[in-house]
């Protein structure tokens, strides 16, 4: 993880704090989520659980709501904290930590299994500031894939060593057939490559990159689409070719991590401005939930 400083801390906290993200696969696997050792706590008993989502402010799980667990929640007027566990690849032990929290709803999970509930859970106080980052970078690589989705880094030697890229491992597949290929640049919303090959031939066909990291060990898959071509100069057998990513697509590790050599190379007043920029969405975010709230509320009231 990253070395996030305390006025980071506040902002991710001010601008992201009602942001719900759903805990997918990917999202587990991106924030390094450790799900086995992840369990709520009553009356000094534990129960596993899973995390469907959360925000800084609440969380929902998935609970057995066993006997001896609705038991405890009678004896601690359905107060409860839950225990998040992440990763640390440079580290042996996890970050870990207890959120405190209370119980605001229920609600069966499915109807072949009457004994799944979801567990609404509104936090107590501020969570601390190890979830508030992990949570806080995730929203802030997904606002910033969205506003400067264009925004290309050069590849270089030494840019590649930042990033963690080992360039001689990267493949490029078109329609499953792979190639050699070096990397020009790469942005939020896609790449540049040369090639050896004719790339007419290649126009709007289905492209995947394979980007190997050396300091993790992962390789991320990145799918989209050649759209045009460009001839290299003094070169009739090589041609650098753009592929498109799919937005939706696009994997949450390597938003991170082209988010984070971004914040690096950003000036003072760039940072200031997007601060600005994400501090706007984010209210506009909280108006929209806020309204989404009282709907809710009024639908609620008219069903009774």
């Amino acid at each position: 993880m990253a070395f996030t400083t305390s006025q980071q801390i506040s902002r991710y906290y001010d601008t992201f704090s009602d942001q719900e993200i759903t805990f997918t696969k990917e999202v587990i696997h991106a924030i390094m989520l450790n799900p086995k050792d992840v369990y709520l706590k009553c009356t000094g008993s534990q129960w596993p659980c899973v995390i469907y989502s959360s925000s800084m402010r609440s969380s929902k799980v998935i609970v057995n709501m066993q006997e001896s667990l609705k038991t405890a929640l009678r004896k601690s007027n359905n107060l409860v904290s839950l225990r998040y566990s992440f990763v640390q690849p440079d580290k042996s032990d996890p970050l870990s930590f207890l959120v405190s929290s209370k119980i605001s709803a229920f609600t069966p999970y499915s109807r072949e299994n009457s004994n799944l509930s979801f567990m609404n859970l509104e936090f107590t106080q501020r969570p601390p500031d190890g979830l508030i980052d992990v949570l806080g970078s995730l929203l802030d690589a997904n606002t910033t894939s969205r506003n400067r989705k264009d925004v290309r880094i050069s590849i270089t030697e030494e840019i590649a060593g930042q990033l963690g890229l080992q360039l001689r491992g990267i493949q490029l597949y078109i329609q499953g057939v792979p190639r050699k290929c070096v990397l020009r640049d790469i942005s939020f919303g896609g790449a540049k490559v040369v090639i050896i090959g004719v790339p007419k031939l290649l126009l709007n066909k289905e492209a995947m990159i394979r980007l190997p990291f050396g300091d993790t060990g992962e390789v991320i898959d990145v799918e989209g689409s050649v759209i045009r071509f460009e001839g290299v100069e003094g070169r009739d057998d090589i041609a650098a070719i753009a592929i498109r990513f799919d937005d939706e697509r696009v994997p949450v590790r390597l938003k991170l991590r082209l988010n984070e050599y971004l914040k690096l190379q950003q000036s003072p007043k760039e940072r200031a401005a997007a601060e600005a920029r994400k501090q706007n969405e984010a209210a506009e975010a909280e108006k929209e939930q806020h309204a989404r709230r009282l709907r809710e509320a009024r639908s609620r009231r008219t069903n009774q």
